[in-house]
């Protein structure tokens, strides 16, 4: 047995049991207190319908989905992109100019953004001499390859979508984060496992580099590979004194969410552990509110949670991730109507302090398939609910 294979297998055994550990610690408390999620208290927004605001509703005959943001440093200028079904064609665009509050209609981009499909991801980054670009990643285009699409004017025009020859992509970069002062960027997200044979939807997590503000990206280089297990979905956290990054993992064969770090800007990783119970969960999202707390926004699976399969947020602080803390709570954004599809969100943090989430829901009854739907919450106003 070589050495990677070992480390590989040794790997999945200790995640394994982690992995026992946790389910039974959880299932344990979720029956000594159904109104709370791991002993931490959840808050109810979900029924709060003047927080929501309807980006795009969805129909009988249109179903919204998968939608990311991206917030302009004018703290006011928001853009929504999304799919039309289920992971499908990419196209939809829309423009906020007052922090998410209203939406313009849809915007013109180019046509072939049509030809590409799946769970679009919007960023804005920059490149080593400091100039910013708007870019919008597409899961697969024409040669089965991640595409891309280019502002270089805040948004009022877009390049049509062009391969970035990163190699088969799942997804599109679920995170992008400046690396090594800005000089370049990593990328993460998830693909099927290199030469695979027997497990037909495999999941690896994978990284490519970009040293020119995203134009180019290198191939795609596996750093997360636990046979037996599906990690997927990244998102990667900077730490307050920023020498570390934290990497937040869905995982889709347990249902049971993991985190490993980083001390070399992602060269290198720790070996992968269970989050925190009440961060278990799918697409996670984070973003830090002013008092230095972490948000992180996604789907609930959670074993037994009473907000299984709906929206939700926890709030905590980066160190209660590493030493295993539960956070300090964990908030029902939006309630689904349609069990797990829903989740895929998007989260900024205005200047006031307002967080703004937006995901794909089914938000009431009836036969409207999935929408793009926004809430709005403050950590003072969830403070005082405690």
């Amino acid at each position: 047995m070589t050495k990677q294979v070992m480390k590989s297998y040794f790997s999945v055994c200790i995640v394994l049991v982690f992995i026992g550990l946790s389910v039974a610690c959880q299932e344990t408390r979720d029956r000594n207190n159904n109104e709370t999620t791991n002993g931490i208290q959840t808050i109810d927004l979900s029924n709060d319908s003047a927080r929501q605001v309807i980006v795009a509703q969805g129909t009988p005959e249109v179903y919204q989905g998968h939608p990311t943001t991206v917030l302009l440093p004018d703290g006011k200028t928001m853009y929504c992109v999304w799919t039309y079904n289920h992971g499908g064609v990419c196209g939809p665009l829309k423009r906020s100019d007052d922090g998410g509050r209203t939406w313009s209609e849809l915007l013109d981009v180019p046509e072939n953004w049509s030809t590409v499909y799946n769970c679009p991801t919007i960023y804005r980054l920059p490149d080593p001499q400091g100039n910013y670009s708007l870019f919008v990643f597409a899961g697969e285009g024409p040669d089965g390859s991640m595409y891309q699409s280019r502002s270089d004017d805040d948004g009022k025009t877009w390049s049509p979508m062009v391969s970035n020859h990163v190699g088969a992509s799942v997804m599109p970069f679920c995170t992008i984060m400046p690396i090594e002062g800005g000089k370049r960027l990593l990328g993460l997200s998830n693909i099927r496992r290199p030469g695979e044979q027997k497990e037909e939807r495999s999941n690896v997590l994978a990284r490519s580099y970009s040293d020119d503000g995203g134009a180019t990206w290198t191939p795609w280089e596996v750093v997360l590979d636990l046979p037996g297990l599906k990690p997927c979905e990244p998102e990667l956290v900077r730490s307050p004194d920023g020498k570390q990054l934290l990497c937040l993992i869905r995982e889709n064969a347990k249902r049971i969410a993991l985190f490993m770090t980083s001390d070399d800007e992602g060269a290198s990783w720790s070996e992968p552990k269970p989050l925190p119970g009440p961060l278990h969960g799918d697409r996670h999202k984070a973003n830090y509110a002013a008092d230095g707390r972490l948000v992180v926004v996604f789907r609930d699976t959670g074993h037994d949670n009473p907000t299984r399969t709906h929206f939700v947020a926890w709030v905590g602080t980066y160190d209660d991730i590493l030493q295993g803390n539960e956070g300090q709570y964990r908030v029902k954004l939006l309630h689904s109507h349609k069990g797990m599809d829903c989740g895929y969100p998007g989260l900024e943090r205005l200047p006031d302090g307002t967080f703004v989430a937006t995901t794909y829901v089914k938000y009431r009854e009836g036969s409207e398939q999935n929408s793009v739907v926004s809430t709005r919450f403050t950590l003072d106003e969830l403070d005082n609910q405690e």
